[in-house]
């Protein structure tokens, strides 16, 4: 039962490695970040234990806490994604199925309509400069 506890507490570099998988960066920018090299970042995701103090300046760049790496898991972010996007309101689906509130055919008629009139008036104002230039 002793091994049920620790599988969240060890091994703390794979853990810097997946939160900054998760971040979206590379072990180049985490070195550059901290001022070290990248293999001095490889080497560090590959040791069970990091000592306090480089655990904070790792956390503060991932923009995390120290506590927040050290209870990291993968089954806690995988939980908080899948609630994250399941909603009772259904926004996701209402913003990629788009159900307008008007008939689009009746918006084409109108627009034919406006159009057909315009055409109208314009074919009245030719009519009305040919007079005007007849009776010159």
């Amino acid at each position: 039962m002793e091994t049920a506890q620790k599988p969240n507490r060890t091994h703390i570099g794979r853990k810097i490695s997946r939160i900054r998988e998760l971040r979206g960066m590379k072990q180049e920018t985490l070195a550059t970040e901290l001022g070290v090299s990248q293999q001095a970042i490889s080497k560090l995701e590959q040791s069970e234990d990091i000592e306090d103090s480089t655990l904070e300046k790792v956390a503060k760049v991932l923009g995390v806490t120290a506590e927040a790496i050290k209870n990291y898991s993968d089954e806690t972010v995988l939980n908080i994604i899948s609630n994250t996007f399941t909603s009772n309101d259904n926004s996701t689906i209402n913003a990629i199925n788009i159900q307008p509130t008007f008939n689009p055919l009746d918006k084409l008629m109108e627009a034919l309509e406006a159009n057909k009139e315009l055409y109208e008036r314009l074919l009245a104002s030719e009519r009305e400069k040919v007079e005007i230039l007849k009776n010159k």
